[in-house]
């Protein structure tokens, strides 16, 4: 039996190039090794855009396109959206018996995040928000998945679902995988104003940019020192010119580097590897019947697993009332 994987995504907007770099690539190989699941987390979208649910259902669609566009293959990949599996949410309220304010506070993840959106939660955090880590462990215990791919800045999300699971299994008896984290090495891609990449700050590149609003984005990327090693590593991650690549990286270390130069050919690098991503998005975006087939077919088939794992649960906490009646 092959090992299980759950990863996704938020959809609060278009996928950029950061994504690519940093989880889509990875995760179209890893289906081919790995029983794989990819969620849309639009429930977790939610925790702090709330106030915006058009975003969010918008925004499902574009995700989904975006993945299907890289390669993840519906044949190979479960792709579902996760507010049309209930057992999550159940299994989550089981969870939040488990974990107590302090813990969720000390989170070094959730306090990032928290000072990142102190304008959305002024001077108090909504519990959803805070709760965070515990719906993630229940997403990826309700596919009972062995792995969790993630930069190392996610860990500490990875250790709280682990404790989660551990405290489960010793009050309940063995019923849950405890999962692990795949750390790959994935390079982190800020927008071209130096600033992480985001899909709200308009800094980022998406795979759905023309040719032109690539060129014009890479043109007028800032060039200091961080602008700097985030264009080169880039061009490391786009080109295929190897000798090119060491001779920009030779020409920053000896300050002799043309930006006039280096930029064009990043621009052109992008483009070429985006060329097919785009096309194959377009034919998705002619054709939202398809999307929603592969929506629907996925989510029914994780949804089946979810019921599955909480049959297990429910029969552990002694609540399996009046089973397979209700």
């Amino acid at each position: 039996m092959k090992k299980i994987i759950l990863t996704g995504d938020r959809p609060t907007g278009q996928l950029h190039i950061g994504h690519f770099c940093g989880a889509l690539k990875n995760r179209v190989a890893l289906q081919n090794e790995y029983n794989t699941y990819v969620m849309i987390a639009d429930v977790q979208a939610l925790t702090d855009n709330f106030n915006n649910p058009q975003k969010v259902r918008k925004n499902v669609y574009e995700v989904a396109m975006d993945n299907l566009a890289v390669g993840i293959d519906p044949k190979k990949s479960t792709i579902f959206i996760q507010s049309l599996i209930p057992e999550i949410a159940e299994l989550t309220v089981f969870f939040s018996n488990l974990v107590t304010i302090a813990r969720l506070k000390r989170n070094p993840t959730v306090k990032e995040e928290i000072q990142q959106k102190k304008d959305l939660f002024k001077d108090d955090v909504t519990f959803g928000f805070l709760g965070y880590p515990v719906s993630q462990a229940a997403d990826i215990a309700t596919f009972q998945a062995d792995l969790v791919p993630v930069g190392a800045d996610q860990l500490p999300m990875i250790e709280q679902a682990r404790e989660i699971v551990r405290k489960f299994n010793n009050i309940y008896g063995n019923t849950l995988k405890e999962p692990e984290a795949k750390i790959g090495d994935f390079p982190r891609v800020l927008g071209m104003d130096g600033r992480k990449m985001g899909k709200s700050l308009g800094n980022s590149i998406t795979l759905t940019d023309s040719e032109e609003e690539i060129k014009n984005k890479i043109k007028t990327a800032i060039t200091n020192e961080v602008g700097a090693k985030n264009l080169l590593g880039l061009f490391e991650q786009f080109s295929e010119n190897e000798e090119q690549i060491k001779e920009f990286n030779k020409q920053f270390k000896n300050s002799t580097i043309k930006y006039s130069e280096l930029k064009p050919l990043l621009a052109e690098a992008i483009i070429r590897t985006l060329k097919p991503i785009r096309e194959k998005r377009a034919y998705y975006e002619k054709n939202p019947k398809i999307v929603e087939e592969i929506l629907f077919e996925g989510t029914k088939k994780a949804r089946k697993v979810a019921k599955q794992t909480l049959e297990k649960v429910k029969e552990k906490m002694f609540i399996d009332y009046f089973k397979g009646k209700i």
